[in-house]
């Protein structure tokens, strides 16, 4: 017998014991008993699958598309595919719920954890701390059930025998469990993370902010000023014993998503996507394109930089990008795999109170000469990693000059932030070797790349998937939550301190002189006068933005009708009030036979 090597996916962790060579099954539950609870290996390997499950959906292409489509941020890219998530047009039960199932899956493995870890031989800490894990999972699963659905079925026993009969609880029942099991995980998780579970797994801070996040959240929907003043207190508590924790801003905001920092002090939980291929669940070389636990977020926005990218591309008589000649990129690791899935919501407004406005650049990111954030996560420049020689008699080259592309150091496309006379060939009278794009001709191909989640480290396999983790919990959160907690308890001036903090990291730039960054740093500071609910949504796109939280933002402050009415055309002509909740999936309905019938969500 060999021993088994259990990669617990969201922490870091390998446990050893005996037992045949293998990888812990992607829904464990399936084939769990009770008497599977009954050691220790038995309970952390429970655990160990929901970490697991966790990597299943974070990363993952529909995952990734049902966390972000639809809202004010995200439009449809050239190769998006089915249109629905983006539009709302045609979505139902059979097309929207990836994470339902493995949700309630591992809602029942931990349920198991819970019910029969209590009696297993450990140290009374030990025990402690894998079922405060228990129920730090269980309330995150919840969690993201009731935001997306609402009413859920609400288990808290773990069920052996299979069952066609099932009803959904009340919303207000989910928080309560949500609320407890969080309270009970805080005051029994570490500090900071501990062995077995390494790297960042749930921590004490962790549980805390989750669960200042749940009070935000039903502060929202039920107007009860005592949780927003919960979330309020929970958030300032983590902030005042950040150093215990092992938490802080970076003073870069462009360092947190370095890959060197993917686990260091502004991450505070993440889904592990691994170097080893046999818990990465992917074939090395093998240019993975989809399937369960694959890590492909640097890729979703990424436009195609190698066909796209013509060195003689102009202008038509409409106005319009049009590709054209060799094109001045080839594909490589550094600039990855274009997916071009979904792009910044960039479309000019046709109409109403932000008519010739677009939501990217004239409403998110309107300080980009001093707010770091514009430039830290999108890709404008792109430099040319192939020699093209372009003669001055090729087709549709303006110029009037040959010349030939110096690889590392020519220019092959820029994506200026502004208009730039003479694009795409010239920079006003001076010819350009590349091609420049301003935003009159960006489109559903060519378009700034998010590059926070690029890996680099993939080398000549690029193709494969990331093994990043992704970054679902940032310390810079904990002062937005806390800040849109202060302000729906009524203290904007609070609200405006705790954003003072993240808008004075984000005007830091190493380039910048210590003078020029205090310049720019009072420059970025509001007062409570500037705090809205559209500032904090507009603040929170400027620093999570591609981070899955757009969806669950505008839900959770009852904004989603109406921003992506004033934003996103391609939307707002289908988005109704009852797609703040999503469709049951149809799956979940069909399987209810005994007993009344599971109710799908209105409007559906």
């Amino acid at each position: 017998m060999k021993s088994i090597k259990i990669f617990l996916t969201a922490g870091a962790i390998a446990l050893l014991s005996s037992g045949c060579e293998n990888v812990l099954e992607e829904h464990p539950q399936s084939q769990i008993v009770p008497s599977y609870f009954n050691s220790p290996s038995g309970v952390l390997g429970g655990i160990a699958g929901v970490y697991n499950d966790i990597r299943s959906q974070w990363g993952t292409e529909g995952f990734t598309v049902e966390m972000q489509a639809g809202t004010d941020e995200f439009i449809q890219g050239l190769s998006a595919g089915t249109p629905i998530p983006y539009t709302y047009n045609g979505l139902n039960g059979s097309n929207f719920g990836s994470a339902w199932g493995v949700a309630f899956q591992d809602i029942n493995t931990l349920n198991g954890v819970l019910q029969y870890g209590q009696t297993i031989e450990l140290p009374d800490a030990t025990r402690k701390q894998y079922l405060a894990q228990a129920k730090f999972l269980r309330a995150f699963w919840y969690f993201y059930l009731v935001q997306t659905w609402g009413d859920v079925p609400l288990h808290t026993e773990f069920i052996t025998v299979p069952s066609q009969a099932a009803s959904r609880q009340p919303a207000a029942q989910v928080y309560e469990l949500i609320i407890k099991d969080l309270t009970e995980a805080a005051a029994d998780l570490p500090n900071q993370p501990t062995a077995p579970f390494l790297g960042k797994a749930a921590t004490k801070p962790v549980a805390q902010f989750l669960l200042a996040k749940a009070y935000l959240t039903r502060g929202w929907l039920n107007n009860t000023a005592a949780d927003f003043t919960k979330a309020a207190a929970l958030c300032d508590e983590i902030i005042a014993n950040k150093s215990a924790y092992g938490l802080d801003l970076w003073q870069d905001y462009g360092d947190a998503f370095v890959p060197a920092n993917d686990y260091g002090k502004e991450t505070m939980f993440v889904s592990d996507h691994v170097l080893d291929p046999k818990y990465g669940y992917y074939s090395v070389g093998a240019a993975a394109g989809g399937g369960a636990a694959q890590n492909l977020t640097p890729w979703f926005t990424n436009w195609n930089y190698p066909n796209n990218s013509g060195i003689n591309s102009f202008k038509n008589a409409s106005g319009a990008f049009v590709n054209s000649g060799t094109s001045g990129m080839i594909r490589d690791s550094y600039y990855g795999r274009p997916y071009i899935r979904m792009r910044p919501n960039s479309d000019k407004q046709a109409g109403g109170a932000h008519a010739g406005k677009n939501y990217f650049l004239d409403q998110a990111f309107t300080n980009r000469d001093v707010d770091s954030r514009f430039a830290n996560s999108f890709y404008q420049v792109y430099i040319s990693n192939t020699s093209i020689t372009n003669a001055a008699t090729a087709p549709n080259n303006s110029r009037g000059i040959g010349y030939t592309t110096v690889v590392g150091q020519d220019t092959a496309v820029w994506l200026p932030d502004y208009e730039v006379p003479g694009a795409p060939q010239f920079v006003g009278s001076r010819p350009f070797k590349g091609i420049v794009v301003p935003p009159s001709l960006w489109n559903n191909g060519i378009f700034p790349a998010l590059k926070k989640f690029m890996d680099p480290s993939r080398g000549a396999n690029f193709n494969d998937p990331s093994t990043r983790p992704c970054v679902l919990y940032r310390f810079s959160d904990v002062y937005m939550t806390g800040a849109e907690a202060y302000f729906k308890a009524g203290d904007a001036a609070k609200a405006a301190s705790l954003i003072n903090v993240v808008r004075q990291r984000a005007a830091f730039r190493k380039s910048n002189s210590t003078a020029q960054n205090a310049a720019a740093a009072t420059a970025m500071t509001i007062t409570a006068a500037d705090v809205t609910l559209d500032f904090i949504l507009d603040e929170r796109s400027r620093e999570f933005f591609g981070e899955w939280q757009r969806w669950h933002d505008l839900v959770r402050t009852r904004s989603l009708v109406r921003r992506v009415k004033e934003w996103n055309q391609e939307a707002a002509p289908y988005v109704k009030d009852f797609n703040m909740l999503r469709p049951i999936p149809q799956s979940q309905i069909d399987r209810v036979v005994d007993g009344p019938a599971f109710p799908q969500n209105s409007g559906y």
